[in-house]
């Protein structure tokens, strides 16, 4: 299916319908919702009710006792969760939230509020566990559970990114990420996935990596990454595998070994890496940073995050580097320690180039790649050329789960503006921690829903729009791999002639080694600043 020209994408209607949100059935339009999950990718991990099934059929296949198995599942999270029911219970509906989701804001569909849409899921909540609703039904804002309720639970459960932006908004503080996290498990027990989360979940699972790529796979990619590496700067970095003893485990998205832009920024981590003499290795076992089980449940993000650990403990490392990801952090910095506390078995992570301790990684023993490289910066251990970006006239993308989820602000920037002379700051509405969305962030990156995700993705464009045109910004930083694919897409849809970086990109074509030739290209192949004719 073709999508829209973006001028007729961005003609919003923003009118309410003439029915209250309870009596205007929900519309599933091609182009929105995703494929539902393979009956295979859910047996793998041992997911309930695996079943082929289509969004397009009237009959979903749900197991005969559907209702009561989502009801209870309900009043088990209820009672588990105390945040959960708290969120059920203040919402006032103030309406504070309403015009922050990028969804709403791109698409115009009134139950994309975040208000509404968790509404659909606390009237159920109201009908089937409070005294009100089980009384009083609609006037208290209960509805019985049917089928058509539950598609549409479903249908906006996989129109929310997870990113928070409208819980800063909140006066209550209600994070409406953690009901739509919530109302995907519910969906979960009757086997409601899509498969572009189960399919990476299970591949994670057998494979450690979303794509399912095999050791060899990955270790011919690196191959192809060195040999390019050594056309540009005529140096041969030979990375490890698998190598017990090594001091450090390095840990990235696999997306950062697959496809660009990602790619060119492993290329910079294995530049840097080389040049620090780093004694650390990859793993072709718990190849993936990143957690699409984040996306299925809390139980399932366990699982799969346990793999990084028990492979650090397999190759008896001292600590972790984590690449750039976005819900890779998140889960770090706001779970992990719930899941499993103090990992006692790995050191407290000392940089061994400036003796730097971060103590913050005291617990999980683990240190994002830009505060690390921000440090050997600041202490002068890097030589960098910023006149081999002068090409790039850069902004940057605070990715939500980075951002937000984990108060990553100033480490990023700071290694741009060591890298790149020509840096802009998007309005300072779109930034920080009030950051827009890449618009297909968990699990939402597919194809099929593709005027969803152009939607989503309307206003971080739109702000990179502003700042090309009054800057000439042609460059998009960020530091998330979904962040990376999906704005590639969305920027070239909305603002044409911008490209997409993650920041070691930048560092890669900056840092000047030793014994290296003379550079005439940046890591893409494309002519350094003065290099065209060479």
């Amino acid at each position: 299916m073709a999508n829209p020209k973006p001028e007729e994408l961005a003609k919003i209607d923003y009118q309410p319908p003439k029915t209250g949100w309870m009596d205007t059935p929900a519309v599933l339009k091609p182009g929105i919702f995703l494929h539902g999950s393979k009956a295979k990718s859910l047996e793998t991990v041992g997911f309930p009710n695996p079943r082929t099934w289509s969004v397009k059929d009237e009959d979903w296949k749900l197991p005969p006792n559907w209702q009561e198995i989502f009801i209870e599942g309900l009043r088990e999270r209820v009672s588990k969760y105390r945040s959960f029911r708290l969120f059920f219970d203040i919402c006032v509906r103030c309406g504070a939230c309403a015009d922050k989701c990028h969804f709403y804001i791109g698409g115009g569909d009134p139950k994309n509020m975040p208000v509404l849409r968790a509404e659909l899921l606390r009237s159920i909540y109201r009908k089937y566990c409070t005294t009100s609703g089980k009384l009083m039904g609609k006037v208290a804002g209960a509805r019985d559970l049917t089928t058509d309720v539950l598609k549409e639970i479903w249908y906006y459960a996989y129109q929310c990114t997870e990113c928070r932006r409208c819980s800063l908004f909140c006066p209550y503080g209600i994070d409406t990420a953690e009901i739509t996290i919530l109302a995907r498990e519910l969906l979960n027990l009757l086997g409601l996935n899509i498969e572009w989360i189960a399919g990476p979940v299970a591949n994670c699972w057998k494979a450690g990596n979303h794509l399912g790529l095999q050791p060899h796979t990955i270790k011919d990619s690196f191959d192809m990454f060195c040999d390019d590496l050594e056309t540009i700067t005529g140096i041969r970095v030979n990375p490890s595998f698998n190598r017990k003893g090594a001091e450090i485990l390095v840990v990235v998205p696999s997306g950062d070994f697959f496809a660009d832009p990602g790619t060119f920024t492993t290329m910079g981590e294995l530049l840097l890496f080389h040049e620090l003499g780093l004694d650390y290795t990859w793993s072709t076992f718990a190849s993936e940073g990143g957690n699409f089980g984040f996306f299925t449940s809390n139980e399932m993000a366990k699982r799969l995050h346990s793999k990084i650990y028990e492979e650090a403990k397999r190759l008896k490392v001292k600590w972790i580097i984590g690449g750039e990801c976005g819900h890779m952090w998140r889960v770090w910095h706001q779970y992990h320690n719930t899941w499993f506390g103090t990992i006692d078995f790995l050191e407290e992570p000392v940089s061994p180039i400036t003796g730097t301790k971060f103590e913050h990684a005291k617990s999980n023993k683990t240190v994002h790649i830009c505060e690390f490289t921000a440090d050997l910066i600041y202490h002068g251990k890097l030589k960098l050329d910023k006149s081999r970006n002068d090409n790039l006239i850069v902004t940057y993308h605070d990715s939500c789960n980075t951002s937000r989820g984990m108060g990553f602000f100033e480490e990023p920037r700071y290694i741009i503006n060591n890298v790149c002379k020509n840096f802009y700051e998007m309005p300072h509405q779109t930034i920080r921690e009030q950051t827009f969305c890449c618009g297909s962030g968990s699990g939402l990156n597919a194809s099929e829903n593709m005027e969803s995700r152009l939607r989503g993705g309307l206003p971080r464009a739109n702000a990179v729009k502003h700042v090309a045109q009054k800057y000439g910004v042609n460059m998009l930083a960020c530091i998330c791999a979904i962040d990376r694919a999906a704005l590639t897409t969305s920027v070239d849809y909305w603002v044409p002639g911008t490209r997409v970086t993650g920041v070691h990109e930048l560092v890669g074509n900056a840092l000047v080694m030793k014994g290296e030739k003379k550079r005439t290209t940046n890591l893409r192949g494309d002519p350094l600043p003065g290099m065209e004719g060479e």
